[in-house]
This record gives structure tokens, sequence and C-alpha cells, in this order.
């Protein structure tokens, strides 16, 4: 396929690789596709008999009007993600990046640590929608971002969290998620303006020439367009983007776009770089 040998081409020829993820990246891991209100309903049935959509779920309203109904949502996704193992696209990614002069960043929408987990370095990460593994206090009564490691939420199969719920260790009133939610004014962006700062540096240090740069671009959709805007902007100053998406490869003028699955589709472009590399 001449698309697929085009991306292999230019990863061969980078000098730095940006990731950047959607939901779909997960979805080779087992991890559920949220697209619509279907494949919400798909992943979790006792929603559609509510006829409750993903955005009023994932908003901080819950976590005051009904915290056990709130956390059995987050707390489900929290035991889901922590017990997924990451699809072998993510060791091809942390490959070619290794292999590159100024290495590779990871810029994701994802808040599951599905990169943290497949062995990416923290601090070349930028969740830009926070991590369900950090937690915070829903007030919140300081600007603290905690691990959530020791946070155990046991849910029913009604998904609704049984008691004890998180509390925040320094003032005893109910924990939420780190993540940014829908209508979210009480989201603590400190980490994320952390990993930010972080990224900023790292891309000031790649040079600025054509194709220095590859974005390796992965699942990410039209509805929140944060992830495809990132690759986008860049690709206007100069960097390659590939974009892998199962419904909507396509991009701007320039961009090498493959329909299909994340783990499949990087598979395919490492055989081909490898053919290239024998060449």
């Amino acid at each position: 396929m001449e698309a697929i040998a085009e991306a292999a081409d230019a990863i061969r020829r980078a000098q730095a690789l940006l990731v950047t993820a959607g939901a779909g990246m997960g979805v080779d891991s087992g991890l559920p596709d949220f697209r619509g209100n279907e494949g919400f309903w798909n992943a979790y049935p006792p929603y559609r008999r509510l006829g409750l959509s993903f955005a009023e779920l994932a908003n901080p309203r819950g976590f005051r009007t009904d915290p056990r109904f709130a956390w059995g949502f987050y707390g489900h996704r929290l035991n889901l993600y922590r017990a997924t193992v990451p699809h072998a696209g993510f060791a091809i990614l942390r490959r070619w990046g290794a292999a590159m002069p100024y290495g590779s960043f990871v810029f994701t929408s994802n808040v599951d640590g599905q990169f943290q987990k497949a062995g990416f370095d923290e601090a070349r990460v930028l969740e830009c929608h926070g991590s369900i593994h950090h937690a915070q206090c829903t007030d919140p009564c300081a600007e603290v971002v905690r691990s959530a490691e020791a946070i155990v939420v046991d849910v029913d199969e009604g998904f609704r969290a049984r008691e004890p719920l998180p509390r925040c260790p320094a003032c005893g009133e109910l924990a939420r998620p780190n993540v940014l939610m829908f209508g979210d004014g009480a989201w603590v962006s400190d980490r994320t303006d952390t990993q930010e700062r972080r990224f900023t540096r790292w891309l000031s240090s790649v040079p600025e020439k054509p194709a220095a740069l590859v974005v390796v671009e992965l699942g990410a959709g039209t509805a929140v367009p944060t992830v495809r805007l990132t690759g986008e902007q860049l690709q206007r100053r100069g960097a390659t983007l590939v974009r892998i998406n199962v419904r909507e490869p396509e991009g701007p003028r320039g961009t090498i776009g493959l329909a299909g699955g994340a783990a499949a589709t990087l598979a395919a472009i490492d055989q081909a770089l490898a053919v290239q590399l024998l060449q």
C-alpha cells in the first residue's frame, strides 16, 4: 500500500516523533469506544436504560448530587484501565522514538494512563484532559493533585460505588478524579500545566526544518478535536502528519491518511520500515 510506504519513509527520515492519540488508540487493547451515544451505551448498558449520555456522566455535577453514582462511573473506568494491557502498537511507537536523535513525546486526550503503563517516560507525556490515575478534592480545598494509587473503588452491578468513597486527605471532603469533565470549573490543571511546559521545551529543541518532526496521530476523532488540531498546527509549521483513524483518516493537504485501527496499522508501517532499512 503506497500510503503505508510513505508513512514508513517519513518515520525513517524524521529526527523526532510526536505521538498524538485519542480514544481510538485504546480500542485494540479492549477498551470501549465511546463514539456517540450508541458506542457509549454498548459499553455501559445501564446508562442506556437511564437515557444518560457520556457528556452527562463525565460531568462534575454528579459528585455533588449523587457521589455514589459519579464514583460508580469513574471507579469502573479506573478499575478497567488498571487491568488493561496496552496493545503491541505502543511498543512499536516506543522503538521508533528511541531510534530518533530528539526522541519522542506523547500528546493525548486519553485519561487512561496506557502510555505510561506501556513504558513511556512520564516526563514525555502530556495528558491534556488529565488522568484518572490522579485525584483532587471536589471543592477543591487546595490546588493539589495526588496519585490515586491508594484509591480503591468497589462498584456494584448497577454501576454505583459502595461506601466508603474516596476522600480528600487534606480536608476529608469527597475526592474526585483529576480529569477535565464537561462544564468543569473545578478541575485542578497544575499537573497538566507542568506537562505542557515540558512539551513546549521539547518541541523547541527539535530542529525547525521540514520533515524533522513526524506526528503519528492515532484514533483521534472530530467530536472533540483537540488532538487533531494539535497535529495540524504542527503540520503547518513543517511537520509530517500521519493520521491513523478507522473512520476519519482525512486531513489537510499533505496528510498521510490511513484508514485502520492503531495496532494493525502500526504493525504494517513497522514492517514497511524494516524493508526500507534493508534496502
